[in-house]
């Protein structure tokens, strides 16, 4: 009788073991399209770069940030987390001096969106914590200087564009993070 308990606890472990990797490889696939999305999205938005080269700025991305490798899992999660919480903030900022399509922010927003959730749930999965804050208030006050870059120049479609161009460099950095880490 408890052999046969055994033998079901062993296949319900295994089961289990080969849901989970099945899972995480599903979810690494949905992270790579997501990342495809995201390009692909923030490309077809227009913006004259050649025409704006005067309001270019250097919003300072945390160095700490520029190299991945540091990190450890957790980390990174929370990392790219706060990357593609303050970029979907920004992009529910005032873009209508932009001329972008509405439907392509729109869906830029939606891809965001089920990126975080994503990265909540392997969060709360993991039972992940950091209790390294610093990284996190660097990246705070990067974003807060974009957002306060984009008041100054009062929304103005040139300072979309500098920001588009930003914002392309944040997710070559998360695609970095999320190969060199997978979730």
């Amino acid at each position: 009788m408890t052999s046969r308990y055994i033998l079901q606890i062993a296949l319900l472990l295994c089961f289990s073991a080969s849901a989970l990797s099945l899972s995480y490889s599903l979810l690494q696939l949905q992270d790579i399209n997501s990342n495809l999305a995201y390009l692909k999205l923030l490309r077809q938005l227009s913006g004259a770069p050649a025409h704006c080269l005067d309001d270019r700025m250097d919003f300072k991305l945390p160095e700490e940030v520029k190299r991945p490798q540091q990190f450890q899992k957790e980390e990174a999660a929370f990392v790219v987390h706060e990357m593609l919480q303050n970029i979907l903030d920004i992009f529910r900022r005032n873009i209508s001096n932009t001329g972008w399509n509405e439907t392509i922010v729109g869906d830029l927003l939606v891809e965001l969106h089920q990126q975080m959730d994503h990265l909540e749930t392997v969060v709360e999965e993991d039972n992940l914590t950091w209790e390294n804050a610093t990284t996190l208030l660097h990246l705070e006050r990067y974003y807060w200087r974009i957002v306060r870059y984009l008041k100054a120049k009062e929304f103005s479609s040139c300072a979309w564009t500098i920001v588009r161009v930003e914002i392309l460099r944040n997710f070559a950095l998360i695609n970095t993070f999320m190969n060199d880490f997978q979730f």
